[in-house]
């Protein structure tokens, strides 16, 4: 470890990174705040990740609870923290892997009415959610408050990454959503819980990749580093086909 670093433990956590970055740029990621919305298969990896890089503050949003159903992809559910809330438990899991990253956690259900409290003053959003509907919502306000939107999806093998800034094409756009060019009124949101249906089929690495993959968009996006993938490129693979890793244009 670089001598300049001994004595303080967020650098000496961080130490094995800093031949991959500078320190100003670093110190970037450990001044920012990234709300991640969703703790289970994809968030929690993600969230993992996040505080091993050594963010500044992660703002962690879920409403659910682990169940069994949990456990043959979710690392942050174990047979112990059964019934416990999922954003609670990624935030413990922050502490004990990273007393130096801030945590505020949110046991609730995003909508139009709270998105505001919950995602202002984040300098990136990290979708790790399951629904178009919560995504349309999240990536809209993401999207006018000039805040960047990574997301990330999954379908049984296969996942998709791609980030969504205020000067790119929308989320909307991207895939055709019905809610394009349309305000959020219940009609509209109707129409977007219908793109969302049934429980996908899903297997550990999958979303664990796309956890990954989203945290370190969000950490080349804040320090400057690499090429980040920008709508409307997505990068796609699908597990059973390692020919599939691609970046498509849509």
């Amino acid at each position: 470890m670089p001598t300049r670093y001994i004595g303080d433990g967020y650098w000496e956590i961080a130490s094995r990174q800093m031949s991959i970055v500078d320190k100003k740029q670093q110190e970037k990621f450990k001044k920012a705040t990234i709300t991640v919305i969703g703790c289970g298969g994809i968030g929690g990896e993600c969230i993992e990740m996040l505080a091993r890089m050594g963010a500044g503050h992660l703002r962690l949003v879920d409403e659910d609870a682990f169940d069994l159903s949990n456990l043959n992809r979710q690392s942050l559910s174990t047979l112990d923290k059964l019934g416990l809330s999922k954003s609670s438990v990624a935030k413990e899991k922050v502490r004990l892997i990273n007393p130096y990253v801030k945590v505020t956690s949110f046991n609730e259900h995003v909508d139009t009415d709270n998105i505001a409290e919950i995602i202002d003053d984040s300098d990136v959003v990290i979708d790790a959610l399951d629904n178009v509907l919560t995504r349309v919502i999240v990536s809209r306000y993401a999207r006018e408050n000039k805040i960047p939107f990574i997301h990330g999806a999954i379908h049984a093998t296969s996942g998709q990454v791609s980030v969504f800034l205020p000067d790119s094409k929308s989320y909307e756009e991207m895939f055709n959503l019905p809610s394009q060019n349309r305000p959020l009124d219940d009609e509209c949101l109707q129409s977007l819980k219908k793109v969302t249906s049934g429980v996908p089929p899903v297997i550990g690495p999958t979303p664990n990749i796309i956890g990954c993959m989203e945290a370190f968009e969000a950490y080349k996006l804040i320090t400057g580093i690499g090429e980040v993938c920008v709508s409307p490129n997505v990068l796609t693979f699908d597990l059973l086909d390692l020919k599939s890793f691609d970046v498509i244009n849509i």
